[in-house]
Order: C-alpha cells, then structure tokens, then sequence
C-alpha cells in the first residue's frame, strides 16, 4: 500500500476529474479512462474523485463498482483517491468497502448542515479508526470545523491532508486559513480551489500543492504553474494561470461542476454523458457556446504549450 507523504502530495497537481456516465447513468469506462489518460499524459498523476465527480449523490451500492472501475482503467504509477460522504451514516458504509482495496486514503466531503465541529472531528477519528488509514479532510465552510479540531486530528494521525477551499475576494487576507497554519504544518495543506488562488496560497501561504477542475483539460500547462512556484518563479505561474481564467470564470458564474462537466465533453477529451440526479447537465445553447469556446481555446494552448 502506498505510503502518504507531503512529498507525494507535492509531486503532481491533485486533478478533480468529472465522473463519465452513459446516457443510462451508467459507469463510462471507457469515458473515465480517456481522462485518466489525458490527465496522465501531461504529467498530472493524482486524481481525486470528490465534488467535479458529484459523489454527494452516489449510492454506496455503486461506490464499490466506481473503485473496480478506477483502479482497472488508471494509468501505471496513477494515484486514485476517492471521496466518501458527506453524511456519517453513508461514509462509514464506504469505508466498509474501501477496506477491501488497497487505497490509502479517501477524502470526506463535507457536511454544512447538520454538523458541528466537535462532531465531524469525532466522526473523522471514528472513520479513520474503522478504516484503518487516515483521511483526507475537505473545507469549504468555516463552520465545518475549527482550525483546532483539525489540528488535532493531524496530530493524532486521522487527517494526512486537508484540502483547503474557503473561497476569500483576496486569498491572501484569511483568517481561518492563518490560524490553520499557525496549528498545522503547512506541509500538509493543499490549495483546493483551482488555479486562482493557486499562486497566492503556494507563494504567500506556503500550502504544499494544489486541487483542479480544469487540469483535466490543460494538465501539462496546469503542472506547469506548480513547477513554476516550487522554483518560486511566480511570474511564470502567473501567466500560465491567465490561460485558465476564462474557463474558471464560467465555472464560477455558472457551476465549477457543472461547467466542467461540460468543458470536458467539448474539448473533446471525453464525452462525460448526464450528471447524477439531483444535478442535470447544462442545456442552455448559449453557455454551452461560451464553455466550449474557453475549453477549446484551452486544449489549443495546452497543446501548444506541450510542443515547446
């Protein structure tokens, strides 16, 4: 089983694949691996099937298939982590399930309401214990939990990441995330919101690495702006990141999930089919227009910026 480190965490932007389906609603192997595959061909190893994939409103019956499926089709020296949740009740059952494979970890999504900090903390350590393996904490919400119950979760070994995804006006003026890093090793705190705040949260907050939507589409360039602040050359990151922000844009205004959905489907990396009840596909001509216009011109700079 594969040991977690900050090191692993660090190596690859942790992409945030959409979930292809078959206009029955049925598992698309063929369509998750062809993201895979792009994904992998761009240097981008680490897929974490969480929100983009709509796990909030999978079954646990599926769960299992969905783990078969991705550990059939991802590509050698691929990370999978999968996503569990948001309630307890459900998220133990996939743990149940998870036992089974050999995956180190999963992320549990969360859970605004009904849920208290104290809480989720308990419910993390009860989780992790019955897994086996720590998790993967995923905040959105201050209210979710506190800086201090995460702390301790890290300290007593049920969290091994925490994917931190508060959305602020400037990244660089958050409380809860400067409290969170006064009590964690910013090591083990990734960036979740996509590009945009990327530069901010790796070259201001020191955050380890990370999360993407649209590394899906452009992975080598979106490898490109870690790489770039690792080396601290944050005017390289920057100018990658403008080539992401016309598409990050519309998932912004219109759906991060939704939009990539779409975005996915019409660059042509992989047809992802309907959304999972109770989310529908966009229909609208006019945005679908707008979404293809930005993923295209993506995949154009992505190959470009391959052929350098």
């Amino acid at each position: 089983m594969q040991t977690i480190t900050p090191e692993l965490l660090a190596g690859s932007v942790l992409s945030v694949p959409p979930l292809a389906r078959k206009p029955d609603y049925s598992l698309d192997k063929e369509g998750n691996r062809r993201i895979l595959s792009h994904l992998a061909a761009g240097g981008v190893t680490t897929a974490l099937y969480g929100g983009n994939a709509n796990l909030y409103n999978m079954g646990v019956r599926e769960f299992g298939a969905l783990l078969d499926q991705l550990e059939d089709i991802a590509p050698a020296g691929s990370w999978i982590i999968p996503s569990i949740g948001p309630d307890y009740g459900k998220a133990e059952d996939q743990v149940d399930v998870l036992k089974g494979t050999a995956l180190p970890t999963a992320m549990l999504l969360p859970l605004n309401f009904p849920a208290t900090s104290a809480g989720v903390a308990i419910g993390i350590r009860r989780l992790a214990e019955r897994f086996g393996r720590p998790l993967i904490a995923y905040v959105k919400d201050a209210k979710f939990i506190t800086p201090g119950d995460l702390a301790g979760l890290v300290k007593d070994g049920a969290v091994v990441a925490i994917k931190y995804a508060i959305v602020r006006d400037d990244p660089t003026a958050d409380p809860y995330l400067d409290e969170l890093l006064q009590q964690v090793d910013r090591r083990f705190v990734v960036s979740g919101m996509g590009e945009r705040p990327a530069v901010a949260h790796l070259s201001k907050s020191g955050l380890n690495g990370f999360t993407s939507g649209s590394v899906c589409i452009a992975p080598a360039m979106s490898h490109g702006i870690l790489t770039a602040l690792k080396a601290g050359d944050v005017p390289t990151a920057t100018a990658l990141r403008e080539k992401f922000l016309p598409l990050e844009d519309l998932r912004d205004g219109h759906s991060p999930l939704r939009v990539l959905h779409a975005a996915v489907a019409a660059a042509g990396v992989a047809e992802t089919g309907p959304l999972l009840p109770f989310l529908d596909t966009i229909v609208d001509e006019a945005l679908l227009a707008r979404i293809a216009a930005a993923a295209q011109t993506l995949l154009a700079d992505e190959m470009a910026y391959r052929a350098k």
